[in-house]
């Protein structure tokens, strides 16, 4: 028997890592971010406290190592840094001695925190400022919040301080007053598909734009995420990926028979529904996905009839008024638990989509009120008229 050759994998990779932004230019999809951040280095207006919230995958922590490094690159701070710098190498390795990483989820006790404290004293070693960037800081103990308040405060001219969450309401409202606030958005899938796009030419890796789509429709707005995902499907098929391919990995459903199912939403049509659901269900999809996307259509549609005044034709050609889509859009949202959850995904599918037919044929009580008013208004008028015609015709000859 033929044994296969052992591959070191030592110097392997993962994109995620790989393609992690280095510079301000690299950062995808958070804009305001980055200009304000390089606005202040250029104004010499850097804070002594950051908070960057964001969904995962967003760029928070790339985004405060990227401010580190511009704050101790040689020469600095400049926000057009040299990423081949050996203080901005250092930083990217986490070998720097000024620019501290705290795991918050780890290192969340009061003692941790008071050790911080005492080392906040201590000049710069290498850079010109002390660094301290601290992840996940909302999981930070009531304690440990209250320890750190005060060197927040008022902290040393050569320290600062990045913190990151994904949670900020857990974050004690004192430790967020002390901190300039940043909010990284969920990064728009056309921007993942042009950056995997330009990652999978680097790599070699021919990828269609539809299966790039699929991917980035999976990340939910993170571009980690998405990179990561990219990154399994290239273990899977190779060096080419295309849409069905993602499809069945991930148990997606495609962009077509999506819309088809929107069309079916839309049109009321009850057994081209069931019978939709029975082949995502044949084909191994996953139904609480399904029931997610079909959401995004059905939202897509609604902000469509909004620009519009009031109806969209999107789904199929069908027109809906704002308030059927609103009332589809919300039983759709009600069953994701039962579908998620419930012992039977399927046929939990079935009945959410049919009560949202239902839902959105039905009419608002106070919609139905009003057109009563507005008729019997217009009623004594007619009525008014018709007796005035009848008289006339009286008083013919």
């Amino acid at each position: 028997m033929l044994s296969l050759p052992i591959v070191s994998n030592a110097s392997y990779q993962v994109i995620a890592r790989k393609w992690r932004p280095q510079t301000f230019e690299d950062v995808v999809g958070q804009d305001h971010v980055v200009r304000t951040l390089r606005n202040a280095i250029a104004r010499g207006r850097i804070a002594h406290a950051y908070l960057f919230v964001g969904p995962r995958g967003t760029g928070k922590t790339s985004t405060a190592r990227i401010f580190a490094k511009a704050l101790n690159c040689t020469g600095g701070p400049k926000a057009d840094f040299d990423p081949a710098d050996p203080a901005c190498v250092s930083i990217a390795a986490g070998s720097h001695l000024d620019v501290i990483e705290i795991d918050g989820a780890s290192n969340n006790g009061v003692d941790q925190v008071r050790d911080l404290r005492e080392t906040v004293q201590y000049t710069p070693a290498q850079g010109r400022f002390k660094i301290y960037i601290i992840d996940e800081v909302h999981m930070l103990s009531a304690a440990a919040f209250n320890a750190l308040l005060k060197t927040l405060e008022e902290p040393p001219a050569h320290v600062k301080f990045v913190f990151a969450t994904t949670d900020p309401q857990k974050v004690l409202p004192t430790i967020v007053s002390r901190c300039q606030r940043f909010d990284l958005k969920p990064i728009p899938a056309a921007l993942i598909v042009e950056r995997l796009a330009r990652i999978a030419k680097a790599e070699g890796i021919q990828a269609t734009d539809t299966a790039l789509a699929c991917i980035a429709r999976m990340a939910d707005g993170g571009m980690r995420d998405a990179q990561s995902i990219f990154d399994q499907m290239i273990s899977f098929c190779g060096n080419h990926i295309d849409e069905p391919d993602v499809l069945d990995v991930y148990g997606l459903v495609s962009t077509e028979k999506l819309a088809a199912l929107a069309a079916a939403l839309a049109s009321g049509d009850h057994a081209e529904i069931v019978r939709l659901v029975d082949e995502c269900d044949a084909a191994g999809r996953d139904l609480a996905r399904l029931l997610t996307d079909l959401q995004g259509h059905i939202r897509d549609a609604l902000l469509d009839a909004i620009g519009k005044g009031g109806r969209s034709a999107l789904l199929g050609g069908v027109s809906l008024t704002t308030e059927q889509l609103t009332r589809m859009l919300d039983v759709l949202r009600q069953g994701e638990d039962g579908v998620k959850l419930g012992l039977s995904d399927k046929i939990n599918l079935e009945v959410t989509l049919l009560k949202a037919v239902d839902a959105s044929r039905a009419r608002a009580i106070d919609s139905l009120l009003k057109e009563l008013a507005t008729l019997s208004a217009a009623l004594p008028e007619a009525g008014s008229a018709v007796a005035s015609g009848a008289g006339e015709e009286k008083k013919k000859p």
